[in-house]
């Protein structure tokens, strides 16, 4: 089994930092060009007295008030390209930011404490005969132990505590949503057909591999799925539980 290699807060801070790279390049840019013009104009103005000519400009008046200094149309476009970079950069960053990093409040991409027991969740999926599904989280918890599963000590090592593991919700083929289908036992995708047995196992369709996964926790009762990592699905051709659909396809 092998994991995502960049998280989204990571991901979410490399963009920011790019973001303030690209503005810091601009401004500097910006001023760089001010001061040669600044250089070149001074130059220009001593060449002038050297050979006693006037210096570019308009005459000053003792008497007069200061002229005001113009604008430059050269120099106001680049104002405001740099501040619409800057408003554009802030806001942004900070919706990707908000986007992406890890809810605090337990949220999917964060480690997620669920509101029922241990001894309640495995109450319900046996009562019920489908897996427990936490939206939030955006997974499925199953009994692997139940289902007669004999990969725990090897492709699932680490993934699996007290005989529950949870499956993303996503299909391995292009992320729909996998329903779990009552009649036939498995996870079928509404989409294009592809179909998993109990434990997220590929068996038809044009899924690459099987659903993917998150490691579990459970302290005493409580039970915790970690969704800041997602774990790869096993490879096409792993059948650990050996289930045959118990009833029609849904899909």
């Amino acid at each position: 089994m092998s994991t995502v290699a960049i998280s989204s807060s990571t991901f979410a801070v490399a963009i920011v930092a790019l973001l303030f790279a690209v503005f810091v390049l601009l401004l500097l840019g910006s001023f760089v060009r001010s001061r040669r013009a600044a250089s070149t104009l001074a130059a220009a103005g001593g060449q002038a007295r050297a050979t006693g000519l006037a210096a570019p400009g308009p005459p000053p008046s003792a008497a007069g008030p200061k002229p005001r200094r113009v604008l430059a149309r050269r120099d106001f476009l680049r104002g405001g390209m740099l501040a619409s970079l800057a408003i554009f950069a802030a806001q942004f960053g900070g919706a990707t930011l908000a986007f992406l990093w890890p809810n605090i409040k337990g949220g999917f991409g964060s480690v997620i404490l669920l509101p029922d027991s241990l001894d309640s969740i495995k109450s319900q999926i046996a009562t019920s005969r489908q897996p427990y599904y936490f939206g939030a989280g955006r997974f499925y918890l199953i009994n692997y132990e139940a289902l007669g599963g004999t990969g725990a000590n090897t492709i699932y090592q680490g993934l699996i505590e007290e005989g529950l593991m949870a499956l993303f919700q996503k299909c391995a083929h292009l992320g729909c949503r996998v329903p779990f289908c009552q009649q036939s036992q498995w996870f079928e995708c509404p989409c294009h057909g592809s179909k998993y047995n109990g434990a997220g196992e590929y068996e038809l369709g044009p899924a690459p591999q099987g659903m993917y996964r998150f490691a579990v926790k459970i302290e005493g009762q409580s039970v915790k799925v970690d969704t800041s990592s997602v774990v790869l699905g096993p490879p096409r051709g792993t059948n650990t539980i050996h289930q045959s659909p118990e009833g029609p396809f849904c899909v």
